[in-house]
């Protein structure tokens, strides 16, 4: 490593970031001294302590380490014996003798120029034994005694040939495979050596090679694991993140995950993918796949007044509960009675989001229910009381029989249970302090859900497979019912109206926010109360999608710069959101 070019280039990209080497420790937890000596050219740093100096500084390693092959290794033998000798096991496992080397190739191909020159004769060599053996029974069955030797003698010449170059490896370093047919060619750098790779793995092996520790972001490129995680240490550190859960999916499925700090900060509890969490306003998503199922059972529609369905007024009940079933209030209404399923679903019932919030704590309908965005947990719970007297089933045995018992999410409630008592989050204050665990609310279908990390990465894996409801239910789910001209989600914004987000065709679908990206379409959640603060979206199209689930007041200054370094899209409004960036 040039310790001169490192030193030169850390401090220019330092003072570009407009960092004092101060400011720099802090962010990577690097002594100050050390990076003192680095800008002096006076160490040889780890390549890990140049790692987290790129993520600090937000570049590639590849900014800071000199650009003539950085990651060049001296040469190790044992590499080169192990490709010259692991074709061996081609003998007792078909197809191994160019699959083993070539995982090798291309795994060493750039720590030292050697490494590359040598798989590829390794790989040529047997690429030419495998059509030899093909050819050596072609002529079994069709020349008549020479055709037996020509098929006998093959294979013992073949091994013959890997031994001579096993000692001639070790004692001079290179080899010597006669015959070969140059299928890959020795050019360093070249686009088309990979080309030429992809093409012998379909061939041979029908498959693709993908690196197990890296992601593939939405625009096609690939971060590794430890980029992530060192991403995420240093903005949860600077963030002052008390806590916080990470899942990332490629494919529709579950591909990395990271628990980062504590359920207890006070006590220095640690956090983990078990650890129950308070899901807010995620409960909202699980209850529009359980609607979206009622809905395939032909149990309710989406666009037939609710109040329909059963045989007198809703505010005619006798309330089973402390509040949320209260309907007195609508009594008087005009309009109410026109709610559905699917304006429930989309905000635009006309309720305030819980009637606590209005200035006579009363519940009323503002708007033309289905004609204006409105965010209302009150449009869940009230279609959530509908369903419960028409099926006479409770919220929690509805959600256990369709959702949690058929994905296994065993930790998962709209309720607080007592086995939750073992292993649960406090939400913590922006200073660190804790909230009193709230665990006396009723099943509410837009805001009690306690759950998991674990438990909720299985549900958004079900959704993306469509293991609940069909496709065509998911598609309907997923598809934009109302747009959104707000400037901002909550607060004085909601009132303001832009065009702002005109460009991702922000709206709301049935229970999710939607926007369009450059790379499709996009579905998202979130959650927020004292001390919790989620967000999930979800690519159906890609499979792609990232959950972050924070018992932390502070995370949400964080959600922009980690959710761009992972997903590779700036499509997300943030603004609208009120993810405000932590200073």
């Amino acid at each position: 490593m040039d310790n001169q070019a490192l030193a030169e280039r850390l401090k220019y990209q330092r003072q570009l970031k407009g960092l004092s080497q101060e400011e720099l420790s802090h962010r990577t937890n690097i002594a100050v001294r050390t990076i003192q000596r680095i800008e002096k050219a006076e160490v040889n740093p780890h390549l890990n302590t140049v790692k987290l100096l790129a993520v600090a500084l937000e570049v590639e390693v590849s900014d800071l380490l000199p650009l003539d092959n950085p990651k060049e290794e001296t040469i190790k033998k044992k590499w080169l014996l192990l490709l010259h000798a692991i074709p061996l096991l081609g003998i007792f496992i078909p197809l191994c003798n160019v699959l083993l080397p070539l995982f090798i190739w291309i795994h060493k191909r750039e720590d030292n120029p050697i490494y590359d020159k040598h798989g590829v004769k390794v790989i040529n060599f047997q690429i030419t034994v495998l059509l030899l053996a093909v050819l050596s029974f072609v002529s079994l069955l069709t020349i008549e005694k020479w055709g037996f030797i020509i098929f006998i003698a093959t294979l013992p010449v073949c091994v013959g040939v890997v031994i001579f170059n096993i000692i001639y490896v070790l004692q001079k370093e290179r080899c010597y495979y006669p015959l070969s047919i140059p299928f890959l060619k020795f050019k360093p750098g070249r686009f088309s050596k990979v080309i030429a790779l992809l093409l012998l793995m379909v061939t041979f092996s029908q498959c693709a090679t993908v690196d197990n520790n890296t992601i593939q972001r939405l625009d096609g490129s690939r971060i590794s694991n430890d980029s992530i995680a060192q991403k995420i240490n240093v903005l949860a550190k600077e963030g002052n993140v008390q806590g916080m859960a990470i899942a990332v999916f490629n494919d529709k499925q579950p591909v990395y995950k990271q628990i980062v700090g504590f359920k207890n900060l006070p006590e220095r509890l640690t956090l983990s993918d078990s650890t129950n969490i308070y899901g807010a306003s995620l409960s909202k998503a699980i209850f529009s796949v359980l609607v979206m199922k009622l809905v395939e059972n032909n149990v309710i529609d989406l666009d037939t007044p609710l109040e329909s369905y059963l045989p007198k007024k809703l505010y005619e009940y006798k309330p089973l509960t402390r509040w949320h079933d209260h309907y007195a209030d609508l009594k008087e209404d005009s309009l109410y009675h026109k709610i559905t399923a699917r304006m429930c679903l989309a905000h635009t019932t006309g309720f305030a989001n819980w009637r606590f919030l209005e200035p006579d704590q009363k519940l009323r309908v503002h708007d033309e229910p289905g004609t204006k965005y409105s965010y209302s947990g009150e449009g869940f719970v009230y279609l959530q009381v509908v369903l419960e007297k028409l099926t006479g089933i409770g919220l929690e045995q509805l959600a256990k029989e369709y959702i949690f018992d058929p994905l296994r999410m065993t930790k998962t409630s709209y309720q607080w249970q007592p086995a939750f008592e073992s292993d649960f989050a406090y939400g913590h204050t922006m200073n660190g302090r804790i909230y009193r665990k709230d665990k006396d609310n009723e099943p509410r279908g837009g805001s009690t859900l306690e759950t998991t990390a674990d438990d909720y990465i299985k549900f958004l894996t079900a959704v993306l497979n469509h293991q609940l409801i069909s496709e065509k239910s998911t598609n309907q789910m997923f598809s934009p019912q109302v747009k959104i001209h707000s400037l901002t989600q909550f607060g004085e914004g909601s009132n303001i109206t832009t065009d702002t987000y005109r460009d991702i065709k922000l709206s709301y679908a049935l229970g999710w926010g939607y926007l369009e990206t450059p790379y499709g379409k996009g579905v998202f959640k979130g959650g927020h109360g004292n001390g919790f603060q989620h967000f999930s979206i979800l690519f159906p199209e890609s499979g792609k999608g990232v959950l972050i689930m924070s018992n932390s007041d502070n995370a949400e200054g964080i959600y922009q710069r980690l959710l761009e370094y992972i997903l590779a899209d700036s499509s997300i409004p943030w603004e609208w959101l009120g993810f405000v960036p932590y200073k």
